[in-house]
């Protein structure tokens, strides 16, 4: 069968840009440049309350893809949950993540499943439904090895790490060894944006906090900063546009990258393609595939003064920060979209 006409799917929490967006534009961008006719398919999103998640996963089960204005759809690509449940007999999942509340969340901070019997039979739906709708799919690849091997644990699935690299690479590039530590991304509870906040309290050489990002935790991360006395030390940017960002990776010191058991997450290979070393948590899941303690950066206990100490370690020798950057540089410049492409589509 000859591959001409594709539809990448996607759900999208409205007023929302994060990995998960750049992720699907990126692919688009990338087929059209390799001659295939592609159309971004997008429906909104929403998680809450837990009994909208179903009505918003059948939505997605009532579109057939299969052709439009009277010509075949060859190929659809569906990311992440619940675009996989769209019906097309030809469909390939590259997995971002699934409703990880119902998976590996559960029963963390971090999910708003409790052990109610509401949402214990909701979860096993979504679990079963998710072991069919990816069933039916000709491949199912994943975005990072984390996410492959969640799949298999909770679905008895397997996928294939595909990685690529992060949407603006070609523009990013090394500078000076700053005089901040850079925090980059969403600000919910699971980026734990307090971590960073709080490991400014042990930092005793002159670094600076930035954060870069938005979201419901900016309000309360920012009063923790200031209840800490440190709104002098950390300046909260909000979002800020592809250019600013570009800047802002290519002057810091260093790049903090700490969220809880992340998929895959573009903030390393950013940092390392701006040649900087990145500081992260033992148990931030994606970014563990490519950080090496003491090579590329360092990878700490989730507490503030493991993290303050690599922070103060950096700030003391620049040398050491620029010799880690390099290295995180080599293995980032190795992940290329070449053969992505050839696999989705093959």
């Amino acid at each position: 069968m000859s591959i001409k006409r594709i539809v990448v799917c996607e759900a999208q929490v409205p007023f929302v840009r994060g990995g998960a967006e750049y992720h699907v534009r990126a692919l688009v961008d990338q087929l059209r440049k390799h001659g295939y006719q592609v159309e971004l398919v997008s429906i909104p999103f929403k998680w809450y309350p837990a009994e909208e998640v179903l009505t918003h996963a059948a939505a997605w089960r009532l579109i057939d893809l299969s052709e439009a204005n009277g010509q075949a759809i060859d190929l659809v690509i569906a990311s992440k949950f619940p675009s996989y449940f769209v019906r097309h007999q030809n469909k390939v999942t590259w997995l971002i993540h699934q409703h990880r509340a119902a998976y590996d969340l559960a029963g963390t901070p971090y999910s708003g499943f409790t052990h109610t019997e509401s949402d214990v039979g909701l979860r096993e739906s979504l679990l079963r439904l998710d072991r069919a709708m990816l069933g039916e799919c000709r491949r199912v690849f994943a975005n990072a090895r984390n996410t492959a091997d969640r799949l298999a644990r909770f679905n008895g699935l397997e996928a294939e790490p595909l990685y690529h690299p992060p949407p603006f690479a070609d523009r990013l590039r090394p500078g000076p060894y700053g005089d901040y530590a850079l925090f980059v991304g969403r600000l919910e509870s699971i980026k734990r944006p307090d971590l960073a906040v709080r490991a400014m309290c042990h930092v005793d050489r002159p670094v600076r906090l930035v954060v870069v990002g938005d979201g419901t935790e900016r309000r309360r991360t920012e009063a923790l900063a200031e209840s800490l006395g440190l709104s002098d030390r950390i300046t909260f940017l909000g979002s800020v546009d592809e250019q600013r960002l570009i800047d802002l990776y290519s002057e810091a010191l260093v790049v903090l990258y700490v969220p809880f058991d992340e998929d895959f997450g573009y903030v390393t290979l950013e940092a390392f393609l701006s040649r900087k070393p990145v500081i992260t948590a033992d148990d931030a899941g994606g970014p563990l595939e490519f950080v090496e303690n003491g090579v590329n950066g360092f990878v700490c206990a989730p507490a503030p003064e493991a993290i303050a100490t690599a922070i103060n370690r950096l700030a003391a020798d620049r040398a050491e920060a620029a010799s880690l950057g390099l290295a995180g540089f080599e293995r980032a410049r190795a992940i290329t979209w070449h053969g992505v492409i050839e696999k989705l589509v093959a």
